[in-house]
């Protein structure tokens, strides 16, 4: 039976080499010369430190092409708040990978609501799509896509 998996997913190695290069373009500018300003990536978490607030603006207009450059979607991209003390400021930003169980149950009512015949089931942080047709999974695939959903869909694993 023809399948495919929706997924939201993001390339470490991407990610990784992104923020790389805009802790390089940080340390080469000149209104961040000697401040400390640095991009700090943990897990999908990436830390920006600074001196001041509207740093942490200047410092996400470099990030988010960045990412965008690499082929990561800028939409997964949440800046929390910032943290601002005396002497520093620091702003995270949390890069979503995964379809949360709110995301895929909307997927699974939108598949369902569609009267495709196709059916979606969640498993863990992906929804698997089947159905007896080829041409149903991908008008499926089009009616996800046009659906504007706030997380960066994939479509994975689409076997025949």
């Amino acid at each position: 039976m023809p399948s495919f998996d929706v997924v939201s997913e993001l390339d470490s190695q991407e990610v990784r080499n992104a923020v790389d290069q805009a802790n390089r373009e940080v340390s080469q500018r000149f209104d961040f010369k000697d401040t400390g300003a640095k991009y700090e990536l943990q897990e999908f978490t990436v830390t920006m430190h600074a001196q001041v607030d509207f740093q942490l603006k200047q410092m996400l207009d470099i990030l988010l092409p960045k990412l965008a450059k690499r082929g990561i979607d800028v939409a997964c991209a949440k800046p929390g708040d910032p943290q601002v003390t005396l002497n520093a400021a620091r702003q995270p930003v949390v890069l979503q990978h995964g379809i949360d169980a709110d995301t895929g149950r909307k997927i699974q009512r939108l598949i369902k609501d569609s009267k495709l015949k196709v059916q979606a089931a969640i498993q863990g942080d992906q929804v698997r799509v089947t159905g007896k047709q080829r041409d149903e999974l991908q008008a499926a695939i089009a009616l996800i896509r046009g659906a504007g959903l706030e997380v960066p869909l994939q479509f994975k694993n689409f076997r025949d």
